[in-house]
């Protein structure tokens, strides 16, 4: 009962977390519009420009990708196939999972220790148009990984521990493989053998 209670409220912790990863996804989007959009005006119309423009929106860009990437790994929405590990059996399906989380893990930590160094490295460089430290675009990259570690962990003890149901043991969903699987022999709509 404790461990289900503790789940839930991992599960919707992580759910809130990326609802505010999105909002702030919305933000600088909507800000990298503004300095673009105001730029190019300004540029024809006044021949002026928005000094920061370029560098800042370059900089809400990775951030908005690495933001993006957690979501998309929260939600399981990252691109991959299941014609393998969707013939396999349970048992095949949780090692297959298991060994996935593990590289990611491995990988998520890789891109943690990169940029951490990066980060050292370029706290005392500044930017040449903003004046801002460098190491603000690579601190995208320590949010990743840090996020991306508890989002995987929290997923593989939930495979190790039972509580992960059939269908999460597959990663990602092939909806076209699940159509030829639905009905043996038959074609997509409008697709001849």
């Amino acid at each position: 009962m404790f461990q289900t209670q503790m789940e839930t409220g991992l599960n919707r912790l992580l759910d809130l977390y990326c609802k505010l990863l999105d909002g702030f996804i919305v933000l600088f989007l909507a800000i990298m519009v503004v300095l673009v959009f105001g730029n190019v005006v300004l540029r024809y119309a006044f021949n002026s420009g928005i000094t920061v423009s370029e560098e800042v929106s370059r900089w809400l860009f990775v951030w908005v990708t690495f933001m993006g990437a957690v979501v998309a790994l929260r939600r399981r929405a990252h691109l991959g196939t299941d014609v393998l590990v969707s013939r396999l059996g349970p048992f095949g399906r949780k090692a297959c999972l298991v060994v996935a989380h593990v590289g990611m893990l491995y990988a998520a930590g890789l891109i943690g220790l990169g940029t951490w160094r990066q980060v050292v490295i370029n706290a005392d460089v500044t930017a040449p148009v903003t004046g801002w430290p460098v190491a603000i675009v690579y601190a995208a990259g320590l949010l990743f990984a840090a996020s991306a570690i508890v989002i995987l962990v929290v997923e593989l003890l939930r495979v190790l521990s039972g509580a992960a149901s059939d269908d999460e043991l597959v990663a990602v969903r092939d909806e076209g493989a699940d159509e030829l699987h639905a009905a043996p022999g038959a074609h997509p709509a409008g697709e001849r053998p």
